[in-house]
């Protein structure tokens, strides 16, 4: 009787009830195995300890990562039975990997090479077994079908940039966390557009597993944080999705997001890859150092600076990349150039306004003060 209503049973015809179904699965976990770690992570002193470029005081569990791997990988195969199994495993084998390499450096501390080798190795997974790359860029600049090798260069260079992207801004309170949120319920939303029923149902396991976390995350008694673990896990996911959305959008010339899925995974992650780059550019160009040394530069460092708090750093982050995202959409139809200096302009604007208007109000009263004396 199973396994005829296995064989009769169409993913698509029930999408809304199987996303969820894999948040409650996920959700279920995740609640249930963080007060574990956390309990765990105290007894054994596995914790990150305040000191050198931390914004943190007191010393905290950092081995969130451990709950929504397992959140993840319970939900997988739990419902993987009903849909594409082959792409769902790659996925599970790329992130056991990360999993297991985020724990160590959690734990014991690794070098950035291996930790590269490992995001490498993860990211050619899926791209040799499943030929999942991006083959094109949709028109931007002029630049269309890319050469094979050109195309798997560029596609890991995605992967790396995202996965390194959410590792490096996991520096306050509920950031990365909410950005990885906001981000997977986006991708959620256009793959439920193209019944992409193994990408919902993966984006939803994800979902559960981070709304328990972010709960632990904003916490003063209990506080929890991602590590290593939790943010290679989380970029992985999202460099999976960016990268399938745009194959599957070039592919197919009838596709909704056919002219517009590059500049829409922009707008997702336009913060991580915004404060990535600039971060990069610094470290590279103006200190000469290695981009993976640890400052107090990015972004977020100076809205703390400016006197916000962790909450508020992040709400304003977070409220600015939806606006954006919103922008990105409404203008989807546009010739693709223009979708893209729209966006990069608007995110530069928005993103500048709080430190243009500190300036400001610094050279008044400045002036003022001038005036006084």
């Amino acid at each position: 009787m199973v396994k005829e209503l296995l064989e009769n049973f169409i993913p698509q015809d029930h999408i809304g009830w199987l996303f969820l179904l894999a948040i409650f699965i996920s959700f279920f976990v995740s609640s249930t195995s963080y007060p574990a770690i956390i309990n765990v992570a105290k007894s054994k002193n596995l914790m990150a300890f305040s000191g050198g470029r931390s914004s943190h005081s007191g010393s905290v569990p950092n081995l969130g990562g451990i709950g929504i791997f397992l959140s993840i990988a319970v939900t997988i195969t739990t419902i993987g039975a009903v849909l594409d199994t082959k792409i769902l495993l790659l996925i599970l084998g790329g992130l056991t990997l990360l999993f297991f390499l985020g724990l160590k450096d959690d734990i014991l501390i690794l070098s950035p090479r291996k930790k590269f080798t490992g995001q490498l190795l993860a990211a050619l997974l899926l791209i040799l077994f499943t030929d999942t790359r991006i083959v094109s860029l949709s028109g931007i600049f002029d630049i269309n079908i890319m050469p094979y090798w050109v195309s798997v260069l560029f596609t890991l260079f995605v992967y790396i940039l995202i996965i390194n992207a959410f590792n490096l801004i996991d520096g306050i309170d509920g950031l990365a966390g909410t950005l990885a949120l906001m981000a997977i319920v986006s991708f959620s939303y256009v793959f439920y557009n193209y019944k992409d029923i193994s990408m919902v149902v993966l984006a939803a396991s994800v979902i559960g597993a981070l709304i328990p976390f972010l709960y632990l995350n904003f916490s003063k008694r209990n506080k929890m944080f991602l590590g290593d673990t939790g943010s290679m896990i989380l970029g992985f996911i999202i460099a999976v999705f960016a990268v399938r959305f745009i194959n599957r959008s070039e592919l197919s010339p009838d596709a909704i997001y056919h002219n517009s899925s590059p500049i829409l995974v922009l707008a997702f992650l336009f913060f991580p890859l915004l404060d990535t780059l600039r971060i990069f550019f610094i470290r590279l160009v103006i200190h000469k150092k290695s981009p993976f040394a640890a400052d107090r530069n990015h972004l977020h460092h100076r809205f703390l600076i400016l006197g916000f708090s962790h909450r508020q750093t992040t709400a304003i982050i977070v409220i600015t990349n939806s606006i954006l995202i919103v922008i990105t959409f409404l203008i989807r139809n546009w010739e693709i150039n223009w979708q893209l200096a729209t966006l990069l302009m608007s995110g530069t604007i928005l993103y500048s306004l709080y430190f243009v208007f500190n300036w400001i109000r610094g050279e008044k009263e400045n002036k003022s003060m001038g005036v006084s004396n």
